[in-house]
């Protein structure tokens, strides 16, 4: 490549806590319907108001700070960033600058990398995490000449991560942010919905030609960026953009773009500010924090198994393909559910309740799991919380498919009726009349009956044509309602056939 991007990122993320950063007002993550119900004299900057820390909020972004191998400051301490818009009540924003909750982490990826297009594990750099509170929200009335302001959102404890530039395209960097995602749901300590506003991401790109320095290039934030697959448009064009512009001879400028993500370009907002702009300096209301080696490793035993260790436990323990196991464990929530459905598995087994070996029921279980519940999930617009099926049925279910009581078709209409009922599965398969018939002597007269009716297909078969027998045990499977074994239908006729 004649120019080689250098990309870092900017994410911030709402903290659930119950109240804001600052106050004890509910914290709703500015969602309320009314506007301007949950604020105080704190969060709207009455004179006279003093701010108190959030203790959870800070150990949220401790705990994020933990989960991506960053350094914990044992000092850290708020400051003022000083800006003038409407949606902030104080004429500042209370922040933290030189002195953040978290210093230098990384995390690992598997993406691709420019240079030769094969998956790797690639490391990007965190330069800090650190903690603030988030703005109110501008209301534009549909075609009137006024801005109102919603404050429900001013004080909403916000933690902002910045990255080394170390993403080299787009992928990466959407991989990045769903990555971050998962460890925030993973932590408990954010939806980090972008759709919702949870999370939003903010792009720093310049391009400097092979022989210059890295950071030679004049950088350009991209913003307005409200899904993964956004990210990665973003970077994509603004790498052609930039690109295009100093092949014409042109200069780059730097300044703030925003993503449309209709047009699917970026365009111009403003210039962009330099930190001194922002006139920080310490904030007087608060005392600077200090924490000791031994809460430091109190955090980490708060620590859930992450995501990247829940992997590898589930090919260790599971011997599950990667691209199951990523799909499973991509919802910490998923995973419980899947993990609760083994461990009734095993049970059942070892009772002898379900017969079949632990390795067919596990990839049944595995298997329904993806495709079936993930499909009435999508279809029902719920997720995995919602479900009505409990892990001790779900188990049954499995295990009466494994051992042959039912056959997938029947399977997958018991799974429905129990999804959206709770139903328990034996009970739905005879109230349907679903049970698999493997009796011999019931199945010869069916296969009887549809051998003297096709002797056209018979004398197919025999005369080579493989295709006649497959049509022969869709018949079969049709005069019996479906309910007929399909192993042993397929050993009688080639036996009757042969």
């Amino acid at each position: 490549m004649k120019y080689i991007p250098v990309i870092g990122m900017e994410v911030h993320v709402e903290l659930k806590t119950h109240s804001k950063m600052f106050c004890s007002c509910k914290n709703s993550l500015g969602h309320e319907k009314q506007p301007n119900i949950h604020i105080c004299p704190v969060c709207t900057a009455q004179p006279g108001t003093l701010p108190v820390p959030n203790e959870k909020a800070i150990e949220a972004v401790q705990l994020a700070g933990l989960a991506l191998n960053c350094e914990l400051n044992l000092k850290s301490k708020f400051d003022r960033k000083n800006y003038f818009y409407p949606d902030i009540p104080k004429g500042y924003q209370i922040s933290q600058y030189d002195q953040p909750l978290c210093g230098l982490g990384h995390m690992d990826i598997q993406a691709l990398v420019t240079s030769d297009q094969l998956p790797v594990t690639k490391r990007i750099g965190i330069t800090r995490i650190h903690l603030e509170e988030d703005t109110g929200k501008l209301v534009h009335p549909e075609g009137a000449d006024y801005t109102l302001i919603d404050f429900n959102r001013a004080g909403v404890p916000l933690m902002e991560l910045v990255t080394e530039p170390d993403i080299e395209n787009g992928e990466q960097a959407r991989i990045f942010c769903t990555k971050l995602q998962q460890i925030c749901r993973y932590l408990g300590i954010s939806d980090a919905d972008m759709e919702k506003g949870n999370m939003r991401c903010e792009v720093n790109l310049s391009l400097h030609k092979a022989d210059e320095e890295k950071l030679s290039g004049t950088k350009v934030e991209v913003k307005n960026i409200n899904s993964f697959r956004f990210v990665e448009k973003a970077i994509n064009y603004e790498i052609e953009r930039q690109t295009e512009m100093l092949e014409n001879g042109e200069k780059i400028v730097q300044e703030t773009r925003g993503w449309d993500s209709v047009k699917n370009v970026t365009v111009s907002q403003r210039k962009k500010e330099s930190a001194h702009d922002y006139r920080y300096f310490p904030e007087p209301d608060i005392p600077p924090m200090e924490f000791t080696k031994e809460y430091v490793e109190s955090l980490k035993h708060k620590l859930p198994e992450l995501p990247n260790a829940k992997e590898i436990r589930f090919a260790d323990e599971y011997s599950l393909n990667a691209q199951d196991i990523s799909v499973l464990t991509a919802e910490k929530d998923l995973a419980e559910y899947f993990e609760q459905i083994i461990s009734e598995l095993k049970e059942k087994i070892a009772s002898h309740e379900i017969e079949a070996g632990e390795e067919k029921a596990i990839k049944l279980a595995v298997n329904y799991l993806i495709s079936e519940v993930r499909k009435h999930l999508a279809e029902n617009n719920h997720d995995i919380r919602d479900i009505k099926i409990t892990p001790e049925n779900y188990a049954e279910l499995i295990g009466i498919v494994a051992d042959g009581k039912i056959n997938s078709s029947a399977a997958q209409t018991v799974l429905k009726e129990m999804y959206h009922t709770g139903g328990d599965p034996s009970q739905i398969i005879e109230e349907k009349n679903l049970g698999q018939v493997n009796d011999t002597g019931e199945l010869e007269k069916v296969l009887d009956e549809v051998l003297a009716a096709n002797e056209k297909s018979v004398e197919d078969f025999k005369a080579g044509k493989e295709n006649a027998l497959k049509f022969l045990m869709g018949q079969v499977m049709k005069q019996s309602g479906g309910k007929a074994n399909p192993q042993v239908v397929m050993e009688m006729l080639k036996k009757k056939l042969s």
